[in-house]
């Protein structure tokens, strides 16, 4: 073979590999976008199982104090027919010892522990979705997957459907920059 030919052969190998190179970065690139999209949008998913499961434990955990009120009230009311009768108590003074229910304020507690608990496995599922964000964001931005991502026609989600659960409050503290104390009475 000739010299000529081998620099012919040399250069086609060349391009060869250039273009195989360049399809393998392609195909890895796209594979690489097409998982932090999934990745955001399952995590948006989990978000609002998270957020319903919480919200579903809170307004069943509350029906239970009208239950123990209603039920105490049942058994109060039956204790109390059956030691004074139907009247009640004719005595003006009553000089014995009465062992009346108590009411248990571990219902109470119970809710607010369900209530922390949901807020902060809550914000921990938000820190997620954040930080995929970011991560698919940065992708999308550097080079050269910026360039990649463009020809192949990323982001194919938008993103900013994906933004966290916030509340009234929040977005006027951060849009007047300005937050009063938290008054509980």
């Amino acid at each position: 073979m000739s010299i000529l030919g081998k620099v012919a052969l040399g250069i086609g190998m060349f391009f060869i590999i250039m273009f195989v190179s360049c399809g393998a970065i392609f195909i890895s690139s796209n594979n690489d976008f097409v998982r932090q999209e999934a990745s955001v949008t399952a995590q948006w998913t989990q978000n609002k199982n998270n957020y319903d499961n919480y919200f579903k434990k809170l307004k069943e955990a509350c029906q239970v104090p009208d239950m123990y009120r209603d039920d105490l009230k049942k058994v109060y009311d039956g204790a109390m027919a059956g030691r004074y009768g139907k009247k009640g108590s004719q005595a003006v003074f009553q000089f014995i010892k009465e062992h009346n229910p108590n009411f248990n304020e571990k219902l109470y507690v119970q809710i607010q522990r369900i209530i922390e608990s949901g807020r902060n496995n809550f914000e921990n599922e938000q820190k997620m979705l954040i930080d995929k964000k970011r991560v698919y964001e940065v992708s999308l931005k550097s080079f050269p997957s910026s360039i990649i991502a463009g020809l192949l026609g990323f982001p194919k989600i938008d993103l900013s459907k994906y933004e966290i659960i916030t509340s009234d409050v929040t977005e006027e503290a951060f849009k007047t920059k300005k937050s009063e104390p938290i008054k509980l009475r």
